[in-house]
C-alpha cells in the first residue's frame, strides 16, 4: 500500500507543470532540508516535486510532510512500508503519479545548482535521455552546510575552495561543478559519451513508460539498477545525451552504502535477454494495490 500527501499548493486540478522532480528518500531529513533549500531557488520554476520515500518512519515522515508544506512548489510525498530496499518500487509510484510529460530524477543527497531544472527542462529532447553528474563534496565542507546557506548560494559563491578541498577524494570530479554559460565551453566538456547515473538524469516520462518502468527485483544499493535503465532504454533507440558543466550537483558527504553482489547476477541476466519492457516494472505493482 502506497500512502499519499499533498502539500497546500497542490492540486490535481491544477494546470500540468512544464516537468517533475522525483527524489528518491529514505530518513535522512537533514541532507533532504538542505535539497530542499536548492529546490526553492531554482531560477526555473514551473515544476512539480514527487519525493518517493522508502519507508521512513512515522516521525521522518511527520518531519518531511511539515517541510513540504513549507515549500511554494507543489509537492506530494509518497510512502510504502519498510520491507528492505525497495528504491526501484517507490520510483515506480513516482512516474505514476507524475503529471508531466517529462521527469527529472536525483537523490536525497544531491544538493543542486539553481539552474538544474532549467538545464534538465530546456535541454530535453525527444528519443534521448539528459545525463548529468555530481561534484563530491568533502565530509568537512559537508557538514557546514545548512539550509540558509544552501539558499544564500554559498556553494556557488565558494566553489573554487570547495573544489581545491576535495582534491584529494577519490572520485570527487571538481572540474564539473564549473558552470559553463559558454556554447564552446559546454560543447568541449561533453564531448564524451556519458551514461545514466540514477541521482542526475532527466527524459520524457513516456519513454520509462515502454519500459515498463525500473525493474523492481534489484535490491540494495550500488550497482545494476541504473545501467539496466540505460541498457532497456538504448533497446528501444533511446540515446544518451551528456551534461556535464551544465546540470551541476553537489553531493554530500556519507560513507558508501555496500554493493549488492546479486545484482550484478540479475543485470547479467537483464543483458542477456535483450528485452527493454521489463515483467518486473510498473504495470505489475498498479495490478497488485
Amino acid at each position: 500500500m502506497v500512502k499519499v500527501f499533498k502539500n497546500s499548493s497542490y492540486s490535481v486540478n491544477k494546470n500540468l507543470s512544464s516537468t517533475t522532480l522525483i527524489i528518491s528518500f529514505y530518513k535522512n531529513t537533514r541532507m533532504l532540508n538542505l535539497v530542499l533549500a536548492s529546490v526553492q531557488k531554482q531560477t526555473f520554476k514551473d515544476f512539480n516535486l514527487i519525493i518517493c520515500d522508502d519507508g521512513s518512519p512515522e516521525e521522518i515522515v511527520s518531519d518531511v510532510q511539515n517541510a513540504l508544506q513549507n515549500l511554494t512548489i507543489p509537492s506530494l510525498h509518497l510512502w510504502h512500508e519498510d520491507l528492505g530496499f525497495r528504491k526501484n518500487r517507490i520510483l515506480n509510484w513516482g512516474l505514476h503519479h507524475a503529471q508531466s510529460e517529462h521527469v527529472v530524477f536525483i537523490d536525497q543527497d544531491c544538493i543542486l545548482h539553481p539552474e538544474f531544472m532549467a538545464e534538465h527542462y530546456f535541454g530535453r529532447e525527444k528519443n534521448s535521455v539528459l545525463c548529468g553528474r555530481r561534484i563530491n563534496l568533502t565530509s568537512w565542507v559537508s557538514r557546514l552546510l545548512t539550509p540558509l546557506k544552501v539558499s544564500s548560494g554559498y556553494i556557488e559563491k565558494n566553489i573554487y575552495w570547495i573544489m581545491l578541498s576535495g582534491l584529494f577524494m577519490k572520485d570527487n570530479n571538481s572540474i564539473k561543478g564549473i558552470y559553463f554559460k559558454n556554447s564552446k565551453l559546454r560543447k568541449w566538456a561533453n564531448k564524451k559519451n556519458r551514461g545514466i547515473v540514477g541521482c542526475n538524469f532527466s527524459l520524457f516520462r513516456q519513454h520509462l513508460l515502454d519500459i515498463n518502468g525500473f525493474d523492481t527485483r534489484y535490491e540494495g544499493a550500488g550497482f545494476g539498477e541504473d545501467s539496466d535503465i540505460e541498457f532497456r532504454l538504448t533497446l528501444n533507440r533511446i540515446t544518451m545525451k551528456p551534461a556535464c558543466n551544465t546540470a551541476i550537483q553537489y553531493h554530500v558527504y556519507h560513507r558508501l552504502l555496500n554493493r549488492e553482489s546479486a545484482n550484478e547476477v540479475l543485470y547479467n541476466s537483464v543483458l542477456k535477454e535483450k528485452q527493454s519492457r521489463t515483467k518486473f516494472g510498473l504495470t505489475e505493482q498498479t495490478l497488485e494495490n
